[in-house]
């Protein structure tokens, strides 16, 4: 099957030409119907037909038209036409397509399956698909292996009150909230290894950069430090903007994405520390809401939410590491620094522009009795983690890792208000279908 970006080109001019597609646009006179064709990739071509011909045709219509391609300025889409001698329809859409050219946000989600049809949603996810040929390449280039871990768990990663329930044969079990846990398993016989899989958090959250399902790019690596870590993300993260924005200008272009400042993004990234931070935002009147809903000065030991992550990086052009958390609000398995007792080694990611966080990473808890001790603090049974706890029995080493929310990156590249614009068919706490 030809597809309409390919063939508009000079040497197919006065060429016949066959395309398969959608009707997308229909513009009907008197004596000539005007066709917008889109094919399976999202390439649209103007055709031509005499009305009298295609007077049965609605939009979604599937068909295959013949006929010479001409070159025209006044065409849409690049200057080509194609001039139509023959139809065959393969199917008549019904005529009352829900999705026109200006629709409000809910009625797309709620037509998400048709929606996915747009322009925009289509070279969405073109550039989605990219960031994630990009991440694996960047991967294989450097020698990572890539794993498919378990997304149906037993224990908790990120806290009990995000966890996803089931019913697993006659056991409660839980959809993953990472697939750190068993990265690290696998460091000891694979070394480096990296994974992409669903994760999933029950956070009763309405932001714009939070989904109840996510794509979780993970990584893990043994006999490492946080700053080889860090180094690691840097050169990932940089390595998919500047290919992304290289290989799909076009669709950045019909975004009307300003790629400029993407262009600029090198290493190394900034950094500042947790309480660098908390200075920044004190200094800048910055306000949380505490638990009684009441707005006071943001303080040491509060964690850094989608607010103040927009408050540091609103003016910022490169993405910023943020370092030195406190250990009492990062989870059990965040290593503390020995030369700084009570930081943990572990370091976020922002992104520049107001994005916020979009990785989070550091180094592991590799010392049996301290992870213990961690996980009981937290409220945990160790019981339940016999099988991570034996990571640290039987040959432990220093090792860290990273996940990046790949929606979170495709929000911040392509510059996307809301996350579920971002994801083909999007979940949160208020919508599961379609």
């Amino acid at each position: 099957m030809q597809r309409a970006n390919d063939i508009k080109t000079p040497i197919n001019v006065d060429k016949e030409i066959t395309i398969r597609g959608w009707v997308h646009r229909l513009r009907k006179q008197k004596e000539k119907t005007f066709l917008l064709i889109r094919d399976d990739r999202g390439g649209v071509i103007q055709c031509v037909f005499p009305t009298q011909q295609v007077t049965h045709l609605t939009i979604e219509s599937s068909v295959e038209v013949t006929g010479i391609l001409i070159a025209d300025d006044r065409a849409p889409e690049g200057g080509y036409e194609i001039r139509g001698n023959s139809l065959i329809v393969l199917n008549i859409a019904d005529s009352d397509f829900p999705i026109g050219e200006y629709q409000s946000a809910e009625l797309l989600l709620d037509n998400r399956h048709l929606a996915l049809r747009t322009r925009r949603m289509i070279e969405i996810a073109k550039i989605r698909s990219t960031i994630l040929k990009f991440a694996r390449q960047f991967f294989i280039e450097n020698d990572w292996m890539e794993v498919t871990p378990p997304i149906i768990v037993k224990g908790a990663v990120e806290g009990g009150s995000t966890l996803f329930k089931l019913r697993y044969f006659n056991e409660e079990a839980f959809l993953s909230q990472s697939a750190q846990l068993y990265l690290e398993a696998l460091i000891f016989s694979l070394g480096p290894v990296w994974s992409l899989t669903p994760s999933f958090r029950a956070e009763k959250s309405r932001t714009v950069r939070h989904l109840a399902e996510f794509s979780h790019l993970e990584a893990e690596a043994p006999l490492t430090s946080l700053e080889d870590i860090l180094r690691v993300e840097e050169r990932l993260i940089t390595y998919i903007i500047h290919n992304t924005i290289r290989e799909r200008s076009d669709s950045l272009i019909f975004l009307k994405r300003d790629v400029t400042n993407l262009k600029d993004v090198r290493v190394p990234f900034d950094r500042i520390s947790y309480y660098e931070a908390i200075d920044t935002l004190q200094s800048r009147d910055f306000r949380v809401v505490d638990a009684k809903g009441n707005k006071r000065p943001i303080r040491i030991g509060d964690d850094l939410n989608i607010d103040s992550e927009r408050e540091l990086t609103k003016s910022t052009l490169n993405p910023l590491f943020v370092s030195g958390y406190p250990i009492w609000i990062k989870p059990f398995y965040v290593k503390e620094d020995e030369q700084n007792r009570g930081i943990g080694l572990s370091a976020d990611l922002l992104a520049p522009g107001g994005f916020g966080e979009i990785a989070s990473g550091g180094m592991r808890e590799d010392d049996i009795s301290s992870i213990k001790k961690r996980m009981k603090t937290e409220g945990l049974d160790p019981s339940s983690y016999d099988w991570y706890i034996d990571l640290r029995r039987f040959g432990s080493v220093p090792h860290g890792g990273f996940g990046l929310g790949i929606e979170r990156l495709v929000r911040w590249l392509v510059d996307i208000e809301d996350i579920k614009d971002t994801v083909l068919f999007p979940r949160t706490m208020s919508r599961i279908i379609p």
